[in-house]
């Protein structure tokens, strides 16, 4: 656990239940700050939370074999195939896939394999809503583009892809490989979900 963290939990552990702004102020600092390390010790099963009642230290609080676990659990490890679209496929194409492949997100590649781009599933719904004819609007129209793109390497650890998912509000990673470093070029070889998270925690907890 980072120090923060450490911190929180000896917080919950004197005074629980507390609430989130109660632990804002003793740590002086501001509940925005504070919510991606509640997320987590959370998420980790450390902390457990009830609406109006606050949080307070979970019976089945976290080992540190447990800590220790996921701390060096690397991305390489639980990383699945990645989902791709060219960037030159229609935005009905990339409906399409979406719905075979049962994603909630695609990722978009230019002609030589390069991460392009990030369709979600809520980019495609708004496109079709204000699109007649979906197979002639281009995906590179309406995807997020680099450098505005959360990425993970695969020799980062699930905490770190966990904390990016908390702090960007988004439900998946692209693992890539870096290409050029000034120019942003990666290429992609892999994602992680949040489903991903959640399983390896749990087999890593022996659940």
């Amino acid at each position: 656990m980072s120090k923060r963290q450490e911190e929180i939990v000896e917080i919950v552990k004197a005074s629980g239940p507390i609430t989130g702004k109660q632990i804002a102020e003793k740590l002086s600092v501001t509940r925005a700050a504070l919510r991606p390390d509640l997320a987590i010790l959370t998420m980790a099963g450390t902390i457990d939370a009830r609406p109006r009642v606050g949080y307070f230290l979970s019976k089945n609080a976290a080992s540190p074999a447990f800590v220790n676990g996921i701390e060096r659990k690397l991305v390489s490890e639980y990383k699945a195939h990645p989902i791709v679209v060219q960037k030159s496929a229609s935005v009905y194409e990339a409906i399409v896939q979406l719905f075979l492949e049962d994603v909630g997100t695609l990722y978009v590649v230019d002609e030589n394999g390069h991460l392009a781009g990030v369709i979600s599933r809520k980019d495609l719904l708004r496109a079709s809503i204000g699109t007649k004819n979906t197979e002639d609007l281009p995906v590179s129209i309406i995807m997020t583009r680099m450098p505005n793109i959360v990425i993970i390497g695969q020799n980062e650890t699930l905490h770190d892809a966990a904390r990016k998912m908390i702090d960007y509000q988004i439900d998946s990673l692209p693992v890539v490989k870096e290409v050029d470093k000034v120019t942003n070029t990666y290429s992609i070889i892999g994602r992680i979900t949040k489903t991903t998270i959640v399983k390896a925690y749990l087999e890593i907890a022996g659940l």
